[in-house]
């Protein structure tokens, strides 16, 4: 729904185009996600109720309204829809059909008190992420109406990088040198990315010997790369009479580059956060398909695909398939250990009493590249802690953000952290949006890769997914390069067109 808005800026009248959310699409959106899907999970339910269950209750609809609201927006939030995705899934259904019935996928089961207390945990974190989005909403709206007095800050300095054309082309010619070496010195080779992800380990992609970090770190030191190669290769902002050389070098590694990432981040081989990850960011990174319409029908794609098909998705990642059996919501939310979430909540609280908080704990992510023979009390993966002292033989277990955050110093640590991941985010997102339409900025590329990859740092455990982190977020720092400080534009009135200038040595244009 569209309409126009005199307005006068600057002794200059003007005539907007305002859009705001169909009220059709936001009713259809709150009765899916707020009344349908919660009652088609509670329907097969034990009818086990509860404190928490009713706490629950609160959260399902404080997720599903958020999500709503990401769903119809008038403007593309990547990193909210990436976060509220997770928030109704993980924080909303799949703990409401666990509480409903008793059952969990793991074999721990904590008491009533603790549930509760996991609910509450859950929802301050929710609610402290909402906060700090309207904080920083309210900062952008000041900050529109004065743009010439506020600098930009860190998040807009970061985000208005610009694509370097030949430090990208190096970065293409690094990832295919990292690739001539990496892959057939890999036992089985390229047959190997192929298989599965248990049979890449079991041919040595990683050396148990190592911190999980830094065997992670090895394993991703060639996906990150040729993810960013592919990238920045296909937003290089070059005009069709600009440098033949780097317009003949483009149309020669591109096809290389989408091969090598065939190879290396296929869903077979690698984690299907990061397969959707890839993909996701690539079909945002088109310019048509970012725009609000696309974003609406794409987000909502997403959004059943995550539902419906994320559960069945894992089909690869044993050497020994077994055949896909489709159950129903409630029985995969709590039989699928993929959604452990709530459960490690519930597990880590319970931890939390028995050996109390560990506010050096939050050392371990930023400090990950340190090795154990220096620091010998170097935090222990979470999710391989709280397995441990659960009694559990498989250890390879989640350790949601929430959870992580409250082992360090109580709900307070999980306030002020979602806080701040709040309003971070939906300074990306507004960042992105008002660098949307200029090619070559570092924004329209970061963020869908940051928005989408939240999941895996959601889902946690920290220690397990900081090394990818890193280097998702320190490679594009690499083949971008700082631009000049330009003065704040309002989003209120379109800015004023402004001729391209080429880029040196290249002929390009932003």
């Amino acid at each position: 729904m569209k309409y126009q808005l005199k307005c006068r800026s600057g002794g200059q009248a003007g005539t907007r185009v305002a859009e705001v959310r169909g009220v059709t699409a936001v009713s259809l959106w709150a009765v899916a996600l707020i009344v349908l899907l919660p009652v088609l999970v509670l329907q097969s339910g034990g009818g086990h109720v509860s404190a928490a269950l009713a706490l629950q209750g609160v959260v399902v609809v404080h997720t599903g309204v958020a999500l709503t609201r990401v769903l119809t927006g008038t403007r593309v939030r990547l990193v909210a829809l990436g976060f509220w995705v997770f928030a109704y899934i993980w924080f909303g259904l799949a703990p409401l059909a666990m509480l409903a019935t008793d059952a969990y996928p793991w074999a721990y089961r904590a008491g009533e008190g603790t549930s509760l207390m996991a609910v509450a945990v859950v929802e301050l974190g929710l609610l402290a992420h909402s906060a700090g989005t309207a904080v920083a909403a309210r900062r952008e709206l000041a900050r529109t109406a004065r743009p010439h007095s506020t600098p930009p800050g860190p998040v807009e300095r970061l985000l208005s990088r610009r694509l370097a054309p030949w430090r990208v082309v190096a970065l293409c010619g690094l990832a295919l040198a990292l690739a001539v070496v990496v892959i057939p010195a890999q036992q089985g080779g390229i047959e190997a990315y192929f298989t599965s992800r248990q049979a890449l380990r079991e041919a040595g992609a990683m050396d148990a010997s190592q911190d999980a970090f830094l065997q992670a770190l090895r394993n991703w030191s060639l996906s990150v790369p040729a993810f960013w190669a592919l990238l920045g290769l296909l937003r290089l902002p070059t005009r069709p009479r600009g440098d033949r050389l780097l317009r003949g070098l483009r149309r020669l590694l591109l096809p290389l580059l989408l091969a090598l990432n065939v190879v290396v981040n296929n869903p077979v081989s690698k984690p299907r956060f990061w397969a959707g990850t890839v993909l996701l960011t690539l079909l945002f990174a088109v310019p048509r398909l970012s725009r609000p319409r696309a974003f609406r029908v794409i987000a909502a794609t997403v959004m059943a695909a995550v539902l419906l098909v994320f559960p069945y998705s894992d089909y690869f990642r044993y050497s020994d398939r077994e055949q896909v059996a489709v159950v129903s919501l409630a029985e995969q939310f709590t039989t699928n250990g993929d959604y452990d979430a709530f459960q490690q909540v519930q597990t880590g609280i319970d931890y939390a009493r028995d050996k109390g908080f560990s506010p050096t704990d939050a050392l371990g992510a930023p400090l990950f590249l340190v090795p154990r023979s220096v620091w010998p009390d170097k935090p222990k993966d979470t999710g391989i802690a709280l397995a441990e002292w659960a009694g559990y033989d498989f250890l390879n277990l989640s350790a949601p953000l929430w959870i992580e955050s409250y082992l360090w110093a109580g709900p307070p640590a999980v306030a002020l952290v979602f806080f701040l991941l709040g309003t971070v985010g939906r300074r990306m997102d507004d960042v992105r949006h008002r660098l949307r339409d200029r090619r070559g900025s570092l924004a329209p590329l970061l963020v869908p890769a940051f928005g989408f990859y939240q999941m895996i740092f959601l889902r946690g455990s920290l220690l397990g997914i900081v090394g990818p982190l890193t280097l998702l977020m320190t490679v594009p720092l690499l083949v971008t390069a700082r631009t000049a400080r330009t003065s704040r534009l309002p989003s209120a009135l379109p800015a004023a067109p402004t001729p391209h200038a080429s880029i040196p040595g290249t002929g390009g244009h932003p």
